[in-house]
């Protein structure tokens, strides 16, 4: 019986794999054969993405349903720079990128995370509404390698998540954390080291 059903999600994940394989090809993604994208990934733009070894990416209801019925959708302006390490797992998550976005090796971005290095609009009222993105303000975004951010979180222009760190489910990074560390809230802030006892909830 498990066999069949092995068979049968295999049979079933053909259309998803050749479309994401469809996807990466138009969009010039440089990746690894060894990356798994369950559900079908979204691609915006034409800025420079590169995926590095033995990435997972959840990218529907079924594969995470921690993230709500989402996708996983990259967004990037032209000259923009996605990378993201090795071993990284992302789970129905939004990068908009129209700067730089780093994402480290091991680090984990949990259901519905949102990453943005952009204001995406002026802050000038009177322009706003016929503004083009362009001139918005745009700060590089980096997290660190083996750092886990919780889900609903949402990871502002300019941020960065040292190594290790952990940003508890839902909230609001605006600033720099250092290594090791575990912030949660809106705005984040920090709870503790993550030494002193990061299996416990946050």
């Amino acid at each position: 019986m498990a066999g069949i059903k092995a068979m049968i999600s295999t049979v079933l994940g053909i259309p998803n794999r050749l479309y994401n394989l469809a996807v990466l090809k138009y969009r010039g993604v440089e990746y690894d054969k060894s990356l798994v994208i369950n559900g079908r990934i979204k691609i915006a733009g034409h800025g420079r993405i590169r995926i590095g070894k033995n990435v997972v990416i959840n990218s529907s209801l079924s594969s995470n349903p921690i993230g709500g019925d989402t996708r996983t959708v990259f967004s990037l302006l032209n000259g923009a720079e996605l990378i993201i390490g090795d071993g990284v797992g992302i789970s129905n998550a939004a990068v908009v990128c129209h700067h730089r976005v780093v994402i480290g090796e091991g680090a984990q971005i949990g259901g519905s995370v949102r990453i943005y290095d952009t204001d995406f609009h002026t802050l000038d009222a009177g322009r706003r509404s016929g503004a083009d993105m362009l001139e918005a303000v745009k700060k590089p975004v980096e997290i660190g390698a083996r750092a886990f951010i919780g889900a609903h979180s949402i990871v502002l222009k300019g941020a960065a998540i040292g190594e290790e760190s952990i940003v508890g489910a839902g909230s609001v990074v605006t600033k720099r954390i250092p290594d090791h560390e575990i912030w949660a809230g809106n705005p984040a802030r920090c709870i503790r080291k993550a030494q002193e006892g990061s299996e416990g909830s946050v």
